[in-house]
């Protein structure tokens, strides 16, 4: 899925962290925001980048986009993946 149009309202950037860590800090900011606002979530791996959308998700956010994203523009991958939140009403 990939949605690069949207400018999100919040940057954060978790690929330094490992699980369960890479979850509190996503959770902690989504508790910050308003809702419909969105977040971008720049993570490293395939753990973070399966673990952290179903978490979202769990919660009641919308994944608008998880998208790999490239080196330096070129065709080869790097691991780091580039995740759109966009915060719902819980009910």
């Amino acid at each position: 899925m990939t949605n690069a149009t949207i400018k999100p309202d919040y940057i954060l950037d978790i690929t330094q962290d490992v699980c369960p860590i890479t979850y509190v800090k996503v959770r902690l900011e989504i508790e910050k925001m308003g809702e419909g606002e969105t977040l971008e979530v720049l993570l490293l791996g395939r753990e973070p980048a399966k673990n952290v959308p179903q978490a979202v998700t769990e919660l009641g956010h919308l994944i608008l986009s998880l998208d790999k994203l490239l080196l330096d523009g070129s065709e080869r991958k790097c691991g780091l993946y580039r995740l759109l939140i966009k915060k719902m009403q819980i009910k």
